[in-house]
């Protein structure tokens, strides 16, 4: 039967063969690997990777395309978490878990944020989203791209665009064009780790108002001699300073108020 895509999933189904080998090829499964699908939807990526792997994870919210993928694939090949992709617990599938999706738009920052609190078990992640969402996350400092969203991802990953994806590529076409990126946790060790929650605390606060220079948005972290200190210039702006810089403020903060 037809499935009618539903809007308040953010359903668009990808059925370019073309692209589907490409991003297969780009992933480059492996019988053994341990990797989950968000969103698998009509099973366009489902079945070049079931085709490839031992057995597939797979977690998707609508019910009637859970029966659906109940139907195409027996349990010993893909195990089926019915649910919403924001509320699972990736970590539970083990180390080394390799991530692959299209993810619906409209819950892709959020699940971004969500899958960087578990890099500890993650190998990789390829996801397809919004072209101009994968522009700020690989951003480069003093770009318009460049905000909050690039600095928490670039603290927890190495980003690289991989394939560029146009709307003529999904059924329902979307308004916009969409992209392919690639994310290799980084391992930091621990000189090079910062007090997370003060650095994201930080980070919001220097981009909240992106026309505000450093002194403003910082005043309640920093004064003109942390300032000095740092070697920062206070009438610098956010998107002008790179994600060590943040780590360095942030360490710095944090030792300050310890002290």
């Amino acid at each position: 039967m037809r499935h009618v895509p539903r809007k308040r999933f953010g359903q668009n189904f990808l059925t370019d063969e073309a692209v589907i080998a490409d991003i297969i090829a780009a992933v480059a499964p492996q019988p053994a690997d341990r990797m989950i699908e968000i969103g698998p939807g009509l099973g366009a990526l489902t079945r070049p990777l079931v085709a490839r792997l031992d057995h597939l994870h797979v977690v998707e919210i609508d019910r009637d395309i859970v029966a659906r993928l109940k139907q195409d694939f027996p349990p010993e090949r893909v195990t089926i978490h019915q649910g919403d992709a924001l509320k699972f617990d990736f970590s539970a599938l083990g180390p080394q878990l390799r991530v692959v999706g299209n993810l619906p738009y409209n819950i892709s920052t959020p699940l971004l944020f969500h899958l960087a609190r578990n890099t500890a078990n993650i190998r990789d992640i390829h996801v397809m989203l919004q072209r101009e969402v994968v522009a700020r996350m690989v951003a480069r400092p003093a770009s318009s791209d460049f905000g909050r969203m690039s600095v928490m991802l670039q603290y927890r990953f190495q980003m690289e665009k991989i394939l560029d994806v146009p709307a003529s590529a999904f059924r329902p076409a979307p308004k916009v064009e969409s992209a392919v990126v690639r994310l290799l946790p980084l391992v930091r060790g621990a000189g090079e780790r910062c007090d997370e929650a003060l650095f994201t605390r930080l980070v919001a606060s220097a981009f909240a108002q992106r026309r505000k220079t450093l002194r403003n948005t910082l005043r309640n972290y920093l004064g003109r001699e942390d300032f000095a200190t740092l070697g920062v210039d206070p009438e610098a702006r956010a998107q002008e300073l790179a994600v060590a810089d943040f780590m360095r403020i942030a360490s710095y903060v944090a030792s300050k108020r310890a002290a």
